[in-house]
């Protein structure tokens, strides 16, 4: 019995793209997410759902005899599966990580239905993809928001929305960009601010900022 038969003939062009698919998903949680953001819980997510995602839509493609219904009844199901768990999750998920949970399952997927693509295109786009990955993270600040119950309320006054800025900045030693100011309560002289500063350096902090847990109408628009 040959090796073909016992797992398939596409059982060959399977090891190759796994293999790509799992190095590429690597480089990017580990040096690209990891090293800023130090969540290992994502850490997990992210690898798993690459492995995952990968087994799901290349064996349900390729399940199909038809070569049409691979197309269009193949890849439709495996999408709405794939999307579905990003419907079905308790806890919110912060822009950042849900950015590399879309870039990790958008790899999966690539790899999982290009079997019959070259291997040389099929390495262009996931080094392309990494490539643009790593060039917005060295690049592009990013801007991170806080709430913060507030006591000077004598600053909110828009004429001294310099003082109020410079206060902030001492007080939290952020690099603060913009305060917005939310609800109002003058008779415990508390005002609620929405901060946005920039994060210089994110390494061995956590990039998901701290849950607050206020009333609602704390929590007007700003």
């Amino acid at each position: 019995m040959e090796l073909t038969d016992f797992f398939g003939k596409e059982f060959i062009a399977m090891l190759h793209n796994l293999a790509l698919n799992v190095v590429v998903s690597f480089i990017i949680v580990q040096f690209l997410y990891y090293k800023k953001s130090q969540r290992r819980d994502f850490y997990f997510t992210f690898m798993m759902i690459s492995v995952a995602i990968f087994f799901l839509v290349f064996y349900m493609i390729f399940a199909l005899e038809d070569m049409k219904a691979k197309t269009s009844m193949g890849i439709g199901i495996g999408l709405f599966g794939i999307f579905s768990i990003m419907r079905y999750r308790t806890d919110a998920m912060p822009v950042r990580e849900m950015t590399y949970l879309f870039i990790i399952i958008a790899l999966s997927v690539v790899n999982a239905v290009s079997a019959e693509v070259k291997f040389g295109e099929l390495i262009f786009a996931n080094v392309f993809i990494l490539l643009a990955t790593w060039l917005c993270e060295t690049f592009i600040k990013i801007q991170s928001t806080k709430l913060i119950q507030y006591d000077r309320i004598e600053l909110i006054r828009p004429d001294k929305h310099d003082e109020l800025l410079e206060d902030l900045k001492k007080r939290t030693g952020l690099d603060i960009q913009r305060v917005d100011v939310g609800a109002i309560d003058f008779l415990r002289d508390m005002a609620m601010l929405k901060i946005h500063y920039t994060k210089a350096d994110q390494t061995g902090s956590n990039s998901t900022d701290q849950k607050i847990k206020l009333r609602n109408e704390d929590l007007m628009t700003v």
